[in-house]
């Protein structure tokens, strides 16, 4: 693990324990930390120079949102998915956004609207730099998944976040991915201005669907390393 840098931890007592959670998921978002690796506490309190306490406390918040497993015998270890559990994913993502860009259209404010067109800009000058988008897309879809005005909607993609946003790191990692992605999000956005609700929702879902098959393909390149 000597290999995992940035992950040491400002001492902001009230905050220390949500800063080693958002420093160790983002560690596993990047894959610096890898599927499968042992998390050992003894490492992760000297790499964060925290309190064991305290990662322990990160670890279970952290499993609690499938990021982590514990195993037993074993110990905590960053969770794999597989290719059939990616899939399953993927089928409820599709339904999820699909019907998230038909109620954007119906129910979004103005406001909301031009604030779907800035979270865009921002992805496409960031995609244009070859910079990281993760931050971006989710900005982008908390503006989309806002808008649509659905709290119970919102509340099932909350609890499908953190391994979304796995499969989506993995997907983009795949050469050209980017940079198609990014004109899926402008079709969306293009359905949006034109206010057809079936063009968006038909939008997000082949956007869903495009990154399906390219996560896939990264799935089963990781697997034969």
């Amino acid at each position: 693990m000597t290999r995992v840098n940035a992950l040491r931890v400002e001492r902001t007592p009230a905050l220390i324990r949500s800063q080693v959670v958002e420093n160790l998921r983002q560690a596993i978002l990047d894959r610096r930390l890898a599927p499968g690796q042992r998390l050992i506490e003894r490492e992760l309190v000297e790499l964060t120079g925290v309190s064991r306490t305290s990662v322990r406390e990160a670890l279970r918040e952290l499993a609690a949102e499938g990021l982590v497993t514990a195993i037993p015998n074993r110990g905590t270890v960053v969770t794999s998915v597989s290719a059939e559990e990616a899939r399953q994913l993927y089928q409820v993502r599709s339904v999820l956004e699909a019907l998230a860009g038909r109620l954007f259209v119906e129910h979004a404010s103005p406001v909301q609207r031009k604030a779907l067109v800035r979270a865009l800009e921002r992805i496409e000058r960031l995609t244009a730099k070859g910079s990281p988008v993760l931050a971006a897309k989710d900005a982008f879809y908390d503006v989309l998944f806002e808008g649509g005005g659905n709290d119970a909607l919102r509340s099932v993609v909350g609890s499908l976040h953190a391994r979304v946003s796995v499969l989506r790191s993995l997907s983009l990692s795949v050469p050209g991915r980017l940079e198609h992605s990014t004109k899926e999000l402008r079709a969306i956005v293009d359905a949006v201005q034109a206010g057809d609700a079936d063009a968006a929702a038909a939008a997000c879902a082949r956007h869903v669907e495009e990154a399906g098959r390219a996560g896939l393909i990264a799935l089963s390149e990781q697997d034969g390393a």
